[in-house]
């Protein structure tokens, strides 16, 4: 455990140097604060407007850190050469692994930390500055605690993202990784049309291989609950609570797979 967090804390600091995870950051701040002035070009629903793009924004530029940094923690080790440097300190291969993991999540959670906290600065302001009479016709309040649980939820997906772009990292390029590694996550959010997939084309062949993705691959769009926070529908703490289990679940199945590669690969 000792090994894993000191390998974590050097991905940690080496990520913060990176300059373009400063500039995703100070991006996705300065969208958020723009959705405010977006919001009133639609008026009566400037609210639901601000609260969907300040979702969307944490969701969209944690999936990059996730993807653009995770597809290059193990790659960078053997192309810089200094994965035998590495190797040969008194260390298991799988605890590289996982402390590079533990240390780009630490990396991403600091981060969508920074932004939920501008966001809901931003969503204070608003209910501050706003009339009374208006904030009546708001689904839901503006600081609405219940936002937390989308971006939990959120969290818990870019969790699973970066074990999967780890994942990829073990034994393939960047540029494939990266490829990989959006391609699923963009098919696993069409999970309800591979399940319905058969019922759509006539090729048996083609309806099997939508199952069959349907259940291998992840279901991103269980995750997406951020149309119902916006429009104050209640999502159970059972909903995020399974829903995080299995995301939990899938990723620890997926860093398995990891170790196991990358304990197998030959450096010589």
């Amino acid at each position: 455990m000792r090994v894993i967090r000191h390998i974590a804390v050097n991905v940690f600091k080496e990520s913060v140097r990176d300059k373009v995870l400063y500039n995703l950051v100070v991006f996705a701040v300065l969208l958020i604060s723009l959705s405010y002035l977006i919001g009133q070009l639609t008026a009566g629903q400037d609210m639901k407007i601000i609260k969907d793009l300040g979702l969307a924004s944490i969701s969209i530029f944690g999936l990059l850190i996730a993807i653009f940094i995770g597809i290059g923690l193990v790659w960078k080790e053997v192309e810089r050469r200094s994965i035998y440097a590495l190797l040969s300190k008194p260390m298991r291969r799988s605890e590289l692994v996982l402390g590079k993991y533990c240390g780009l999540v630490l990396t991403l959670l600091i981060n969508i930390a920074v932004m939920t906290i501008a966001f809901y600065a931003l969503l204070a302001y608003i209910n501050w500055v706003i009339d009374p009479a208006v904030r009546l016709s708001w689904p839901a309040p503006a600081v609405d605690p219940a936002m937390l649980k989308a971006i939990v939820l959120i969290v818990i997906e870019l969790m699973l993202v970066t074990a999967i772009a780890l994942f990829f990292s073990t034994f393939s390029s960047p540029f494939l990784s990266a490829i990989l590694t959006i391609g699923i996550w963009v098919i696993g959010h069409f999970g309800a049309d591979l399940r319905n997939f058969g019922g759509v084309v006539g090729s048996p062949v083609a309806a099997a291989v939508g199952r069959g993705l349907y259940y291998v691959l992840p279901n991103f769009s269980a995750f997406d609950v951020k149309a119902q926070v916006v429009h104050g529908q209640a999502v159970p703490l059972g909903y995020v609570g399974l829903t995080s289990l299995y995301g939990l679940t899938y990723l620890a199945l997926v860093l398995v797979g990891a170790v196991a590669i990358f304990s197998r690969r030959d450096f010589k």
